[in-house]
């Protein structure tokens, strides 16, 4: 019954092509993350708990860890659509060498500038949502206020009263006053002054003095590689004051801290990070949650990842009492484990109907077709413990691709030539056996 309600809900087109050309190019889709969840419900309670917590003026820190395709991005983006829903708003960043937590040459605020693009709320999902939350904050202060306001002086009082609490918070004085600059323009209609407020709240202006030109008045400090951080945590504190619950911000691809050559230079980025961890954990930041993901070898490894830094190891690392067999999903650190065989079943099940429905007919598959390919998959050396969601479904969304162009080819040629056994030939008895023996389907799997 589960299943037929799946076939037969309408994914949205724009958001159904989407996600197929992504799963079709192992990259993680944007959109539509919901329609292929399968298996990660414990992890996302964690994280809805953490979004509870942080609603009520908390903080915490994640480290999402997890082999390449393993489904951190993925996760990522499930958990920034659950956090939207439920009126937050989220920035996300992926890392590179052009984009760091800490660095010279504008490394450090280009990350902080990446965030700000892709701001999102529940309005403007996709980002670019920072001119929307200042109008809905003003919308929002003048409905309360009403009518009876002519000269406009209770709704600056209402304006200056929400914006006091920041103004005590490092860089929080400057913060203020270029947010009032902003709700003066927008009352006033100036679009150039507006203009030059958001530049400002970006981090674009490469000097006081061309802040100074551009704004009109002066300002003690502007957004660097040195001070991103604070004006996070002073979107944070504000997002609670004008309505929402929060912020959650998503940095990505943190690999590429582990990949840097020059040791200093990692360090420092270590201590960006350590000065977030001890932010959360002791209570300096609120309504802000902070989500990294990166390799096991960007946490572990004792001589260039996080472990290497003695203050982060210590904090990090796992208790003498703890085994891989355990799960913990309350610590800091969340590691990814690899879907079961049931679930890559009911994965790839969802996604032949997702086809299907894209295509308007039922791929040329059975359910038969599918156990075997399973099975194929999953008996490769290794595959039991290093086989991702990303790689099983480049290569199903492949199958399904020449199936549809190619009348004249079969599943059992096309496994025959991945295998090198003969066409129509059984596969040997693998690690998915008890999967072809036993069909599930997605409404087996609790999500």
């Amino acid at each position: 019954m589960a299943e037929t309600v799946i076939n037969q809900s309408r994914v949205p087109r724009r958001v159904l092509t989407s996600l197929l050309g992504s799963l079709s190019a192992g990259v993680v889709p944007r959109m539509g993350a919901p329609y292929i969840a399968i298996g990660r419900g414990e992890e996302i309670s964690a994280f809805l708990g953490d979004l509870e917590n942080i609603s009520e003026g908390g903080a915490a820190m994640r480290f999402l860890i997890g082999r390449y395709g393993s489904g951190k991005s993925f996760l990522m983006q499930l958990v920034r659509g659950y956090a939207l829903e439920r009126d937050f708003l989220t920035a996300d960043a992926d890392l590179s060498p052009e984009r760091r937590l800490y660095g010279t040459a504008g490394t450090g605020v280009a990350t902080y500038r990446e965030l700000l693009k892709n701001l999102a709320s529940k309005a403007a999902p996709d980002g670019g949502a920072l001119p929307k939350i200042i109008a809905r904050w003003i919308g929002s202060c003048q409905a309360d206020i009403g009518e009876n306001d002519p000269d406009g002086s209770l709704l600056r009082a209402r304006i200056t009263a929400d914006l006091r609490e920041v103004e005590f918070m490092v860089g929080g004085f400057d913060f203020a006053r270029v947010v009032t600059a902003y709700y003066r323009a927008y009352v006033a209609g100036d679009d150039e002054k507006m203009s030059a407020c958001l530049c400002w709240l970006r981090g674009e202006f490469a000097t006081k003095t061309e802040a100074r030109n551009a704004l009109g008045f002066s300002v003690s400090v502007i957004i660097d590689d040195e001070n991103w951080y604070d004006f996070i945590k002073l979107f944070a504190v504000l997002a609670r004051k004008i309505g929402y619950r929060g912020l959650v911000v998503f940095i990505d691809e943190c690999v590429n801290l582990y990949k840097i050559v020059h040791r200093v230079s990692r360090e420092n980025n270590y201590e960006k990070i350590l000065s977030m961890f001890n932010d959360a954990l002791q209570g300096k930041a609120e309504g802000l949650l902070m989500v990294l993901g990166g390799t096991p070898q960007f946490l572990e490894d004792t001589r260039r990842g996080l472990f290497s830094y003695e203050a982060l190891r210590s904090r990090l690392c796992d208790s003498r009492f703890f085994d891989a067999e355990f799960k913990n999903l309350i610590g800091p650190v969340i590691r990814l484990r690899r879907l079961s065989d049931d679930e890559l079943y009911a994965l790839i099940t969802r996604v032949t109907a997702l086809y299907g429905e894209q295509y308007g007919k039922p791929p040329r598959i059975t359910e038969a077709e599918k156990q075997k390919f399973l099975s194929v998959c999953l008996a490769r050396a290794g595959a039991d413990v290093m086989i991702t969601p990303r790689e099983i479904l480049r290569d199903y969304m492949a199958i399904l691709n020449i199936l549809m162009q190619n009348d004249n080819v079969d599943f059992d040629a096309l496994i025959a030539r991945a295998t090198g056994a003969p066409v129509g030939e059984g596969t040997a008895e693998g690690p998915a056996a008890s999967t072809a023996r036993t069909p599930i389907t997605p409404a087996d799997i609790e999500l």
